[in-house]
């Protein structure tokens, strides 16, 4: 069962193609579009401001979005943010990535196939231009993005719309076993990426 509350007479919406682990909680003015995947212990806060999940992003486990009153934290189409990010009162681009644990503050902006690498810092008000890599706590621009790292990007997120699929059609709750059984088989995905991106 979804851990999804109203408040003040707002309810979360979520797109029926959309996944939303059990685990993740919506609050409020919380808008899930198609194809997003929201990962484990992901908290998605809309009791202040509004929080927008557009079609096939995907927010992993542990990540946290808020944003104050009359501001909206926005995720792009297909943007991508990665476990343990913290959002708050921003708006990451269309294509952008926001590495793990990293934070981006109020009214900064992600600019389009973006990244912002691993444990960064982005600062409140701060704007990335499209195609940049933003690295440091505080975040600086390093460079532009080559065109190989922005397909990279669009291979791990294409990794996650699978995995939505993989999720509404197989994901179940289920009692561990107590041996490995024999010939145990591996998780097998349509997409294979691993990491390209140097200086993130």
């Amino acid at each position: 069962m979804l851990k999804v509350y109203a408040i003040d007479g707002v309810t979360p919406v979520v797109h029926p193609s959309a996944y939303v682990h059990p685990s993740a909680v919506l609050i409020g003015d919380v808008v899930i579009g198609p194809r997003c995947y929201i990962g484990p212990l992901a908290s998605l806060r809309g009791d202040f401001g509004r929080i927008i999940i557009n079609e096939g992003a995907n927010i992993q486990d542990t990540c946290v979005l808020h944003g104050f009153q009359e501001c909206d934290t926005v995720v792009d189409v297909d943007g991508h943010i990665g476990h343990g990010a913290v959002l708050h009162g921003c708006r990451i681009e269309r294509d952008a990535l926001v590495g793990m644990n990293a934070i981006v503050m109020d009214d900064a902006v992600i600019g389009e196939s973006s990244i912002v690498g691993a444990g960064a810092f982005v600062k409140a008000g701060m704007i990335i231009p499209a195609r940049s890599l933003v690295v440091g706590a505080p975040a600086k621009i390093v460079r532009n993005l080559r065109e190989d790292e922005i397909t990279w990007k669009r291979l791990g997120t294409l990794q996650y719309h699978e995995l939505v699929t993989r999720s509404l059609s197989s994901m179940r709750e289920v009692m561990p076993l107590t041996e490995v059984e024999p010939n145990r088989k591996r998780v097998q995905t349509a997409t294979l990426n691993k990491p390209k991106v140097r200086g993130a």
